[in-house]
């Protein structure tokens, strides 16, 4: 008995392996527990739901597009005058003291502006001129190469040469573009050189995105800067497109699809990714929007039936690697 007493008390005396892996669970907790580590944390799965949700939207877009012949200026219109006029409920109720704010400092009321105009509201026009000329996934895959110009803007503004890593992630963008847009065929391209062009210039819009509002964004918080330029772009584009007289007819199914390009791929999308922004900065949020092509390949081929060829698979790949490089 007392030598069964023995072994009992021995085999309760923590070895060295498990005082060590009580001690690795207790530095996560505490890591985890932690301000910054939690700021991460949402910060990621912001970026991944926001990256997830602007996916819907080129699907969405593409469908009423190609089944209800939505006129392009019409439905980014209607988009930021809906999505911004939700952040402007949210921002008037909750967040008033900032918002006046940022419009009565000049120089953040600037910067505000330009955010606005050469960005949010240039990357959506040519974002879904670029749905409209070829697909959701080519325009949103096309999209991701805004990490080329982040990096080219990086290494100007720091004064420094591309590391050997970002100049593979460059070669590999150039060689998936070249893989889309001519579909391995380099005598002709396999998708209209204007659309070809207004995804390029649909990746320099979401580069400015990310890159303009650095400076006022941790002040006021997404809400209120990605809100604003919503709202605003949405009534400066309606002064001239004038949505609510010439409405569409869209049924049921154009309806359900016009709101989920407004609520999830505009109000949702921008909200949760311009919040990671904040918290875990440009490179990496763009890193882990990687799952907006994804999500918006999928759904394309899945509800719209979108066929894509092998070599479209493999420009997809080849630029999502690129990502992967350059941050």
């Amino acid at each position: 008995m007392a030598e069964e007493r023995t072994v009992q008390r021995e085999s309760t005396v923590p070895t060295g392996a498990d005082a060590a892996s009580r001690a690795t669970r207790r530095a996560w907790r505490e890591r985890l527990n932690s301000q910054a580590s939690r700021r991460m944390i949402i910060g990621v799965l912001c970026a991944l739901f926001g990256g997830s949700f602007w996916g819907f939207s080129g699907t969405a877009a593409s469908a009423l597009f190609d089944v209800y012949h939505v006129d392009t200026m019409w439905l980014m219109s209607t988009r930021q005058l809906l999505a911004g006029g939700l952040f402007m409920i949210i921002i008037l109720l909750f967040d008033r003291k900032r918002f006046i704010k940022l419009w009565t400092t000049p120089s953040h009321r600037r910067q505000q502006l330009v955010f606005t105009f050469c960005g949010l509201l240039a990357n959506q026009f040519f974002y879904l001129n670029s749905v409209r000329l070829t697909n959701a996934g080519t325009a949103t895959v096309l999209q991701c190469l805004q990490l080329v110009f982040i990096m080219a803007y990086t290494c100007v503004s720091a004064r420094r040469r591309p590391r050997k890593r970002e100049i593979a992630g460059l070669l590999l963008a150039l060689a998936g573009t070249l893989l889309i847009s001519t579909g391995g065929d380099l005598t002709r391209l396999s998708i209209p050189p204007l659309g070809l062009a207004m995804g390029l210039l649909t990746a320099l819009g979401a580069a400015l995105i990310t890159i303009l509002p650095v400076k006022i964004l941790p002040v006021y918080g997404s809400t209120i800067v990605t809100g604003s330029a919503m709202f605003l772009s949405g009534i400066v584009t309606s002064l001239f497109v004038q949505p609510w007289r010439n409405i569409p007819p869209l049924d049921l199914g154009g309806v359900e699809m016009l709101a989920v390009f407004v609520l999830i791929g505009s109000f949702l999308a921008y909200l949760l990714y311009m919040q990671g922004v904040k918290n875990i900065g440009s490179m990496r949020a763009g890193l882990i929007g990687t799952t907006e092509p994804v999500s918006a390949t999928v759904t394309s081929a899945l509800m719209l039936g979108t066929a894509f060829s092998g070599t479209d698979i493999v420009g997809f790949v080849l630029i999502i690697a690129m990502m992967f490089l350059t941050v």
